[in-house]
């Protein structure tokens, strides 16, 4: 039979410390009554010698193994049931349990988080409850839930009916956040069809040149044309070598960590840009740390990162115009700071200049030679040597992108 712990605390603890009591005052009737109590305990326990054939130490001692047992069981019971609840809390996800009556029994922290929460965890809170109520029985439900934010999120409820296999012992419910997943999804396939459009443009363009110049026999127009096949060969091996350097820096989260002069890779830098700033008639300025600066990295990406920021400042500069870069320490980082006083970036592209393919202009950024790659790439850079980049820009007036990176990168 089941016995709970309340009927051994009632029936072999406090009633037989009561009547041991009685037994101590009136030892005859005593004995008789602690008999027949200690008969209504063995029955409960499911005793096959009834304790009232026994003497009364061992009816005591059999009664006291027994609350021990179930004391026992109920210590553990209770580990259990602490050490479930603390790796459900642990979960990246929510989990909310309902009873056959619909009365929530156990949600752990972020579920507690949801459901009490309000605008869109309000929604999802909502949906969760009528889920909950119309998951059936031996069945499972599942919704994806949209929520615009800000921030935008996608989570995903997943209901499904709890049994013992006779009857309903209530329904759980599990919430993910998929927001991430649904994310990366989209830049793989943002990124998929902007590699086609950005090979597939100059293939085409060269495809036309070349069955033109084929045909041609006048020289200065095959001159031309012969130019305008190798720009855009040019493009297409742009787009290329930055793919490759954008997947190169990618798989190299953890680089070589080696002292790195900063003024040494701003110097190789401005080297590399120097050309494209004289043809575009842009004035480079350098202000190097001093003293000089020693970073802990790969020199190869921090040069290619630097590289990119002024290449950028000076595609998008007019000409006549300067383009800026100090370095400095601030605290325990070292700053880098590209300034330009060209097109600027307007508000509401600040938070995407940093994707893959993304172009403010996208008609200007192809005319200048641009891959729309340039920043994806300072953004990995910094991220792989625990660093940051930021930019601070004004439509028209010009931007300054600020390359963070720690002097001491932190050890995991």
């Amino acid at each position: 039979m089941h016995v709970t712990v309340l009927d051994i605390v009632l029936a072999g603890g406090g009633a037989v410390i009561l009547l041991g009591l009685v037994a101590w005052l009136s030892p005859r009737r005593g004995r008789r009554a602690l008999r027949q109590r200690l008969g209504v305990v063995a029955t409960r326990l499911g005793s096959d010698t009834p304790l009232e054939s026994r003497n009364l130490e061992e009816s005591l001692a059999h009664l006291e193994r027994a609350t021990d047992a179930a004391a026992e069981a109920v210590t553990e019971t209770t580990s259990e049931t602490i050490r479930l609840r603390r790796a459900l809390d642990a979960l990246h996800l929510a989990v909310v349990i309902v009873d056959e009556s619909g009365d929530t029994v156990f949600s752990n922290h972020r579920a507690a988080a949801l459901m009490s929460g309000r605008h869109g965890d309000a929604i999802a809170a909502q949906a969760v409850e009528e889920l909950l109520e119309t998951t059936p029985l031996g069945g499972s439900e599942e919704r994806t839930i949209e929520l615009y934010g800000p921030p935008r999120r996608t989570l995903t409820v997943r209901t499904e009916s709890i049994d013992n296999g006779s009857r309903s012992l209530g329904t759980i419910a599990v919430i993910e956040d998929i927001s991430e997943h649904r994310r990366l999804e989209e830049v793989r396939r943002d990124f998929v069809a902007n590699v086609s459009h950005e090979l597939k443009t100059p293939m085409g363009a060269l495809g036309l040149l070349a069955e033109t110049l084929l045909g041609e026999t006048e020289p200065q127009v095959a001159r031309r044309l012969a130019q305008r096949i190798h720009h855009e060969a040019f493009r297409i091996s742009r787009v290329i070598d930055d793919l490759i350097d954008l997947s190169r820096i990618e798989n190299e989260s953890s680089p070589p960590r080696e002292p790195v002069p900063l003024n040494l890779v701003m110097a190789e830098a401005v080297e590399r840009v120097r050309s494209a700033a004289e043809q575009n008639d842009v004035e480079l300025v350098v202000d190097e740390p001093s003293p000089e600066l020693m970073l802990i990295g790969d020199r190869r990406q921090l040069t290619s990162a630097i590289y990119n920021l002024l290449e950028n400042a000076v595609k998008f500069s007019y000409e006549h115009s300067k383009v800026t870069m100090t370095g400095a320490r601030e605290g325990e980082a070292a700053v880098v700071r590209v300034t330009d006083t060209g097109l600027g970036i307007p508000a509401r592209d600040l938070e995407r200049i940093f994707e893959r393919f993304y172009r403010v202009d996208p008609g200007r950024g192809r005319s200048t030679g641009g891959t729309g790659l340039g920043l994806a790439i300072v953004r990995h850079v910094a991220a792989n040597h625990q660093g940051s980049v930021q930019v601070e820009s004004r439509e028209g007036e010009g931007s300054t992108f600020i390359f963070r990176l720690p002097l001491k990168p932190r050890t995991s």
